[in-house]
């Protein structure tokens, strides 16, 4: 397999130095090594704020708020009459204002 890359890397290389000539396949050669290898280096990003690897590192607390909090439970319940669920919702009559 490696033997058929070289072939086609040789091959390559003579007809793009038949076209453009030597300075072209050296220019070509440098730009490929260039980019094989500019893969390899590490970029280094300046640090903004606290190091995410100090342990002693100050960070925000952490907080909990349940999602469910105000829950009730709706489930179907035996049906009560008619007359207790009015007197369960009807308003406390105000004392001394009667018309």
């Amino acid at each position: 397999m490696s033997a058929q890359i070289g072939a086609t890397v040789a091959t390559v290389g003579s007809v793009v130095r038949g076209i453009f000539g030597r300075r072209f396949g050296t220019f070509t050669g440098v730009a490929l090594a260039a980019m094989t290898l500019g893969g390899c280096a590490v970029q280094l990003a300046p640090l903004v704020g606290a190091d995410p690897a100090d342990p002693g590192a100050k960070v925000a607390g952490v907080g909990y708020r349940s999602t469910i909090a105000p829950y009730a439970s709706l489930r179907p319940t035996t049906p009560s009459g008619w007359k207790e669920q009015n007197q369960s919702v009807t308003p406390s009559p105000k004392s001394g204002h009667e018309h």
